[in-house]
């Protein structure tokens, strides 16, 4: 285990990487301030602040994108209170949960128990159930949720009048929808839309893979 002095990098942290890819971005979005728990959250997750994932975890309460549509974790916030560490906790099997969005769909860190391209970021469809592969690496993409890109990628998961539902989503929240989306009745226009705990949907989703 590296000691938190080994960890922060005060002289070649990451964080003007995040600040220029947010100074550039096109999406609205909102940078949280790191909350007490950083240094917890930096050591538990043993990298260092020249990493971008480090510099987010460290330096970051988390990152909200698109009107909160896409949650990107850091060290938490009153806003965003799941963190990468305890978000993690028993949770991720060979992978490591960085983001979510507002219609349940996770994206990780693959860490060797999603495929051989460790390192590589994977997505969790909400309306498929599969792991899909993104072919970009952590870096690349929090260049990609702050494009138009993600307007392209989400198209087909999202209704008319989301922007407005969103309002009353919090970033700990998603919708879960009913038919499911990834079954043959489901549909992102006709489902029942309920908001629910990030975290219930997770379960959801692991049991409906597991069964």
């Amino acid at each position: 285990m590296k000691s938190l002095e080994d960890l922060i990098d005060n002289h070649d942290s990451a964080l003007p990487l995040v600040k220029d890819m947010l100074a550039e971005a096109t999406r609205d979005h909102q940078l949280l301030p790191p909350s007490a728990d950083n240094a917890r959250v930096l050591f538990a997750l043993q990298v260092t602040t020249r990493s971008t994932l480090g510099a987010i975890a460290y330096e970051t309460g988390g990152l909200l994108i698109d009107h909160g549509w896409l949650r990107v974790l850091g060290s938490g916030h009153r806003q965003l209170s799941r963190n990468l560490a305890d978000w993690n906790d028993g949770r991720g099997q060979g992978y490591l949960l960085v983001a979510d969005d507002a219609v349940g769909g996770f994206f990780a860190i693959n860490g060797g128990g999603l495929g051989d391209d460790v390192g590589a970021m994977y997505y969790w469809a909400p309306d498929t159930l599969q792991w899909e592969p993104l072919e970009i690496g952590y870096s690349d993409f929090l260049g990609w949720a702050l494009s138009e890109r993600i307007a392209d990628f989400y198209d087909g998961l999202r209704w008319t009048g989301w922007q407005d539902d969103l309002q009353a989503l919090s970033a700990d929240q998603c919708f879960s929808f009913f038919p499911f989306l990834w079954t043959q009745e489901g549909s992102i226009e006709k489902s029942r839309r309920t908001r629910v705990d990030v975290i219930e949907q997770f379960e959801m989703n692991v049991a409906a893979k597991e069964g």
